[in-house]
């Protein structure tokens, strides 16, 4: 019997090492986290002469230092990490390693790699091993190169740590590589500088000086006010807010910020959350130090939540565009309370050395448990009671301006009364008038905006009503009426044999009634659907057709024929289905009110896409009366309408969804069709 080994061919080092690398930036990274894990409180990356191939990348600590040992079965093991349980290093901090993997693709950056490492435990030693890659490339098997070790005695002042250098770059580390190894090490470990024993790492860049500068900018204290969130062992949180003097603004215990599941603990580690919160704003910024501009640049760059796991940063959390606690969006419904990506900058830090929490084998963050789920939960719940504070804050700062208002205003004028008395006599008269003018324009202008205001409230109110009808008649009244006409129907055929056909017309009349009336439930709640309103990718054409097969029987109910004629190309823009809907719903119930005040046997309406020089053209035109006794520059002003029970809002809703998708609009009292023609210009990103 003779024996063997599995044997490596040096091409695993390739594959392990240049072909797993996620990227440069993430590369040096794991670098950095091995000076971490060595509890080094500094940490120094030199990048010299990266903007071309044949570079430099020195990475040095002051950490404990690898020993022969350490280096022979760690440092040169591949594949097995000596962090694999979960034990804490000497200044308590949990080790981040990754079974060496990210290591060799660092290593392999360069064609030649130095480390020299000095021991806590033997500070007058030194260790030194050079690696030359083309020894590998060159072998058939790794086990064919030695990689020697050697020690030599040093001056003890130096302290322990290590230096690692990669010679010769096989290719340049670029600008945003760069940047986004600058922005992972700032949020690497405690970038909030709350923990003085913290680990701080520090670039240098000399071919881009001002990406440097980023690890020293810090601009908290400029917040205007902190949130302070915690959940403890049993799952209970608790929550305050201080502004930017320290001074406690809100308090709320767990029964509050959980208050929409009812009290029920939180199922996670302990964590806590800090958000600091800025309102971008020149009146903010009048009287600070540094300028509004040098924030927003800084929050662009760091702003978001970032997750600690055990004191150390987990990707992708609060990376540029990963909004993963749906700030912005929810941001979108009360822009005035609601802290975005771009307004705040905040981490959540969780100790959880039971491992609930279970990364992605692609470390590229957690897999959505339920213990995730509710983390994220407990994030959520106390920005949702933060915002609750503040709007009820901004409601009761709203109703006592309305409430001084008056007051201001009668104080004001009387003060103007009082001036023009003090004028010569001869002015007194001309001022007086000219007051007087602008008082009477501004009365106008105020009864028109109450007015306004009226209106909205009254349509708000109208659709509350109308989806809670749709809600409702949905669902039982609707199939009962349904199914008692079925009955009917049946039975008269059973029961009336020959006579049926007098019964016949006002059943089929009852059922097409039915169908109008179920659509009009369908389209009030498909408007109200909540991933309608999402910003994203919209297929207009989608849009359409899925919008028209939910009204197709609501126009047979009123006979109305539509016809589309769409661009044989799928043309997509940035915005929300909500925004493209209202804009068609209310161009056809525009047509179908003026269908209503004429005598037309055969109703037609015309919608036609075409896309030309990175713009959807839109055509939609009706054979009705056209646009008549309203002059056409106020069709689009809120509350102008010929219509008897019309509220004025439908064509200033398309024009100002329109506006929001950077289009434009125009239209056209009789079209080519003889009545209304409306022409919508929107900007696409491309076409499928």
């Amino acid at each position: 019997m003779s024996h063997s080994h599995i044997r490596f061919s040096t091409d695993i080092l390739r594959r392990l090492g240049e072909e797993l690398n996620p990227g440069s930036d993430q590369s040096i990274l794991e670098l950095v986290k091995n000076a971490y894990d060595a509890d080094a409180i500094s940490c120094t990356v030199e990048l010299l002469g990266v903007d071309q191939p044949g570079g430099l990348v020195r990475v040095t600590d002051n950490g404990d230092g690898m020993t022969v040992e350490g280096i022979r079965y760690g440092w040169l093991v591949l594949g097995r990490s000596h962090k694999a349980a979960i034990k804490r290093t000497r200044l308590g901090r949990i080790p981040a390693g990754n079974k060496g993997l990210g290591r060799l693709a660092a290593l392999r950056m360069g064609r030649r790699v130095v480390l020299r490492t000095r021991p806590a435990e033997e500070p007058t030693i030194e260790n030194f091993v050079s690696i030359d890659w083309d020894q590998f490339d060159a072998a058939e098997i790794v086990e064919n190169v030695t990689v020697n070790i050697s020690s030599t005695q040093k001056n003890s002042t130096h302290g322990s740590g290590t230096e690692i250098e990669i010679h010769d770059l096989r290719q340049k580390i670029g600008r945003m590589d760069v940047k986004r190894l600058a922005r992972a090490m700032i949020l690497l470990a405690d970038p909030f500088g709350t923990d003085p024993s913290g680990f701080s790492p520090n670039l240098i860049v000399p071919e881009f000086r001002d990406l440097e500068e980023l690890v020293s900018k810090r601009y908290f204290e400029e917040a205007d006010y902190h949130l302070v969130a915690s959940v403890n062992a049993e799952g209970l949180a608790s929550v305050r807010v201080v502004d930017w003097r320290g001074d406690i603004l809100f308090t709320a215990d767990h029964t509050e910020v959980a208050n929409k599941r009812d009290g029920t603990p939180y199922k996670c580690p302990p964590a806590e959350f800090d958000l600091w919160v800025f309102i971008l704003s020149q009146a903010a910024f009048s009287v600070r130090s540094v300028s509004m501009g040098e924030v927003r640049d800084w929050l662009q760059e760091f702003g978001g939540v970032h997750l600690y796991e055990n004191g150390l940063r987990v990707s992708p959390y609060g990376n540029p565009g990963n909004d993963w606690l749906e700030m912005n969006l929810q941001r979108v419904r009360s822009p005035e309370e609601r802290p975005g990506t771009n307004t705040s900058i905040g981490r959540i830090s969780v100790r959880d050395l039971k491992e609930s929490l279970v990364q992605k084998t692609d470390r590229s963050g957690f897999i959505e448990t339920e213990t995730f789920l509710e983390l994220k939960a407990f994030a959520q719940d106390a920005l949702d009671w933060l915002a609750r504070r503040r709007l009820d804050l901004a409601e009761r700062r709203r109703a006592k301006e309305r409430e001084t208002a008056p007051r201001q205003s009668a104080q004001s004028r009387q003060s103007v009364v009082e001036s023009i008395r003090e004028l010569p006599s001869e002015a007194q008269d001309t001022v007086r008038r000219a007051f007087n003018a602008y008082d009477r324009a501004r009365e106008k202008e105020v009864r028109g905006l109450e007015r306004e205001v009226q209106l909205y409230r009254t349509l708000s109110t109208a659709g509350i009503t109308a989806a809670t009808f749709a809600h409702e008649s949905s669902g039982n009244p609707l199939k009962v009426i349904d199914q008692s006409v079925k009955a009917i129907d049946r039975r008269a055929k059973q029961a009336l044999d020959g006579q049926y056909e007098s019964l016949k017309k006002p059943i089929e009349g009852i059922q097409r009634a039915l169908k109008s009336l179920s659509v009009l439930g369908t389209a009030t709640l498909r408007l109200l659907e909540y991933d309608k309103r999402r910003p994203g990718r919209v297929e207009v054409h989608n849009v359409i057709r899925g919008l028209l097969e939910t009204f197709q029987p609501f126009l047979d109910g009123r006979d109305v024929k539509m016809e589309t004629r769409l661009a044989h190309v799928e043309p997509f823009l940035r915005g929300s289905e909500a925004a493209v809907e209202s804009i068609l719903t209310n161009l056809i119930n525009n047509s179908l009110a003026a269908f209503e005040d004429t005598d037309v046997k055969q109703r037609f309406i015309l919608l036609q896409t075409e896309v030309e020089n990175g713009h959807l053209h839109m055509r939609f035109s009706d054979n009705g009366p056209g646009i008549q006794g309203i002059d056409m520059s106020e069709i689009w002003l809120p509350g102008q309408t010929t219509h008897k029970n019309g509220t004025g809002l439908g064509l200033t809703i398309v024009r100002d969804a329109v506006r929001d998708l950077g289009g434009s609009v125009s239209a056209t009292a009789q079209g080519v069709m003889g009545g209304a023609e409306f022409l919508i210009q929107l900007p696409i990103l491309g076409v499928g």
